[in-house]
C-alpha cells in the first residue's frame, strides 16, 4: 500500500540500469544525490543472490535520502528483506497472488501496455506501470509502443471505468517528453538509460524533476 510519503514520491521513478560508467547500485545513488525519491531496484538476468545482497545494502541507502524503494519480479525478495514493495511485469508472477503472500503493507505496481491489461491488474495493485513511450534498448520483448495518444486513451478509458490507480509512463522518455506525457493523463514518469548515459546524471534528474514540479 502506499503511504503518504510514497505517494508524494511517486512522480519521478528510478529503475536502475547499468553501463560503462555505472553498475546498478551506482546508477541508483546518482538518481538519489540528484533529488529522485523513488528507486526500483531492476536487474534481469542477475542471480538471486547478487539482488538480495544489492536489495539489502540500497534499501540502507534509500532510506538515508527518504525514498520508497521497491525492486522488480522479486516478490520472495521482497518479503524476506523488508523493501518498500515489488514491481511485476506482465510475464511475472500476477499481483493477486504477490498480495496474498505480502499482504497490504507492501507497495505492488503492475507493467501494463492496454486497457485490457489494466483490467486484469488493477483491483490488486497501487500503481500502473505504463508504456512503453517509445521504443528503448534498455528492455526486452519490448510491448508496442504508446506515445502521447495511446496514453490519452488508456487513461480516458481507465478514468470513464472508474479505475484511478496511479500511473506512471516509462519506456524511452526524455525531458522534453515529460509535460506532453503529464498532460496526456498519467501521474508520474519513470527513467532508466536516459538519465545514466547523460553527460551530468545528477544534474539532469535534478532538471528533471524541476520540469515535473513546473507542471504542477
Amino acid at each position: 500500500m502506499m503511504t503518504k510519503q510514497a505517494l508524494q514520491n511517486f512522480r519521478f521513478q528510478f529503475i536502475t540500469h547499468h553501463n560503462s560508467r555505472f553498475d546498478y547500485l551506482g546508477s541508483a545513488k546518482i538518481s538519489l544525490a540528484g533529488g529522485c525519491k523513488w528507486i526500483q531496484l531492476r536487474m534481469k538476468d542477475a542471480p538471486e543472490s547478487e539482488i538480495e545482497s544489492a536489495a539489502i545494502q540500497l534499501k540502507t541507502i534509500c532510506s538515508e535520502y527518504g525514498a520508497t524503494f521497491i525492486i522488480d519480479d522479486h516478490v520472495e525478495i521482497c518479503k524476506k528483506t523488508g523493501v518498500g514493495g515489488v514491481h511485476l511485469g506482465k510475464s511475472d508472477m500476477h499481483p493477486r497472488e504477490a498480495r496474498q503472500i505480502l499482504g497490504d503493507s507492501f507497495i505492488i505496481g503492475g507493467t501494463c501496455n492496454t486497457f485490457e491489461d489494466v483490467l486484469r491488474v488493477y483491483e490488486y495493485v497501487d500503481y500502473i506501470g505504463c508504456g512503453p513511450f517509445r521504443f528503448t534498448t534498455t528492455k526486452k520483448n519490448l510491448s508496442p509502443t504508446l506515445g502521447i495518444d495511446g496514453y490519452r486513451e488508456l487513461v480516458w478509458r481507465c478514468r470513464e471505468s472508474g479505475i484511478n490507480v496511479p500511473i506512471v509512463a516509462i519506456g524511452g522518455i526524455t525531458n522534453d517528453d515529460i509535460k506532453p506525457i503529464l498532460d496526456s493523463g498519467p501521474n508520474g514518469i519513470a527513467m532508466s538509460g536516459h538519465i545514466i548515459n547523460s553527460d551530468d546524471p545528477v544534474k539532469e534528474v535534478e532538471t528533471i524533476i524541476s520540469t515535473i514540479e513546473s507542471c504542477y
